[in-house]
């Protein structure tokens, strides 16, 4: 979930090294963050959008420029972001298009040395219903097919972002729409402004969403349309591949990676790896798995009677492997069945693989500090 992501995002990581196990907890600014490091290289930073890390104010995180959004799921004319003088702003408007506006703006400003920006656009997290029009136009109410593994509802999440049919899961798609065409502001910029060849962009999110797939609703599984992202990297300057590659790379990945395209030193607090040789064409890191985690819910909607699992697993190039706290496991081959479809566990196939897995996954409770290990049997 936000939170745990964001601050795995800017430190390099693991929740129980940064103690960012769930939402609302805030993030020690003693950290060593990705805005700290280009800041000391000699980067101008910003950080502008949502943060969902405490406070409001990303200076003391290393970034010169902070613009933080609160309020911004619901996407018109509420959400406001907070100068650094003054009270808070609340403008009218899509707020991923005004937080692009002062994306450009911080460009703008900054276009002739070297910058390190973020921008965290908000949609299309929930509320999924407030797309702009023309986008919403694009997807009428039952337009689209569902997954294969789509069902209703499980019961248990009546109420709990049981937004999976019509209108949600169109203007789920609509929100998405409204967001490539920020993205395709920035690349526009920054082709008008002659700065495609020295910039590098990256595309990502935080989590995805279930919409009925399994029958649940919103995020913290560990099934496939929860933990599985975008992640595009885009860079014409310096980027050598044009491949998608398959390389298992997680959040905790980012700033290492990051530091690595910009030939920037690597903080020794960092857990995760650096991944740019595979985006220059060398040999780079080959993991056999990346650690999936829903830690905690104490900050969920309903806290701890929030009906989604408590897991930890990992995903491996083929399976996917996770249990939750009273041992029940899922295994799947993904390969096989890429929806998910057929659970594993407890047959004799599914005995095997996990003989293979378990491993691993303690191997990752172990370098993540997770106290969670204490379930493995």
């Amino acid at each position: 979930v936000c939170s745990p992501f964001r601050a795995m995002l800017l430190t390099g990581r693991w929740p129980y090294e940064t103690g960012v196990t769930d939402n609302a907890i805030p993030l020690h600014d003693n950290e060593i963050t990705i805005g700290k490091a280009f800041q000391s290289a000699g980067y101008k930073t910003g950080y502008i959008g949502k943060w969902h890390l405490g406070g409001n104010r990303a200076e003391p995180f290393g970034f010169d420029t902070s613009l933080l959004w609160t309020g911004s799921n619901t996407h018109y004319n509420q959400a406001m972001y907070h100068p650094k003088e003054g009270k808070p702003v609340q403008p009218k408007g899509y707020n991923a298009t005004l937080m692009t506006d002062q994306a450009l703006e911080f460009m703008e400003e900054n276009k002739d040395e070297p910058f390190f920006l973020a921008v965290s656009w908000n949609p299309p997290h929930s509320k999924f219903t407030d797309a702009p029009k023309e986008k919403k136009d694009l997807y009428p109410d039952g337009s689209l097919p569902f997954r294969p593994n789509y069902k209703d509802v499980n019961h248990k999440y009546e109420g709990i972002f049981a937004t999976n049919g019509s209108p949600y899961y169109e203007g789920y798609h609509a929100h998405i729409s409204a967001i490539d065409d920020e993205l395709g502001r920035v690349l526009a910029y920054l082709k008008e402004n002659n700065l495609e060849e020295d910039t590098i962009v990256v595309y990502s999110s935080d989590h995805g969403t279930m919409h009925g797939s399994h029958g649940f609703g919103s995020k913290r599984q560990p099934y496939e349309e929860s933990v599985r992202i975008p992640c595009i990297f885009w860079g014409p300057g310096h980027i050598k591949t044009k491949k998608d590659n398959p390389s298992l790379i997680g959040s905790i990945d980012f700033m290492p990676t990051l530091l690595g395209l910009a030939g920037i030193g690597i903080p020794d607090t960092c857990s995760g790896r650096d991944f740019s040789p595979h985006l220059l064409k060398e040999k780079g890191p080959e993991p056999d798995y990346q650690f999936i985690m829903h830690i905690a819910k104490d900050n969920a909607s309903k806290g701890n009677n929030h009906p989604a699992p408590i897991f930890r697993g990992i995903r491996t190039r083929r399976y996917t492997y996770a249990m939750d706290e009273e041992g029940t496991r899922c295994i799947f081959d993904n390969k096989k069945d890429p929806y998910q479809m057929e659970n594993l566990a407890g047959t004799e196939e599914g005995g095997k693989i996990e003989a293979k897995l378990k491993p691993f996954l303690r191997e990752a409770l172990t370098a993540a500090k997770d106290p969670y290990i204490k379930h493995l049997k």
